[in-house]
């Protein structure tokens, strides 16, 4: 999967809030994210995240300030 930082996704799961979306801080071998209901942060492994991850909402900016 190509996730970059500053990228929102929507998970295939709800959150206990019961947003959908979640804002992506930190990608490496484990993702954290921001949960766009509450404000929650998340920690997980890469493998989990990317499994659940339905699509990416909002795509991040590249470097050139264009998005794709």
């Amino acid at each position: 999967m190509d996730i970059k930082v500053g990228d929102v996704v929507e998970m295939k799961k709800k959150h206990p809030c019961g947003a959908k979306t979640m804002k992506v801080l930190r990608v490496g071998l484990d993702y954290r994210l921001e949960c766009e209901g509450c404000g929650k942060i998340i920690f997980a492994p890469r493998r989990l995240i990317e499994k659940n991850i339905k699509k990416t909402v909002i795509a991040a900016p590249n470097e050139d300030g264009a998005n794709k």
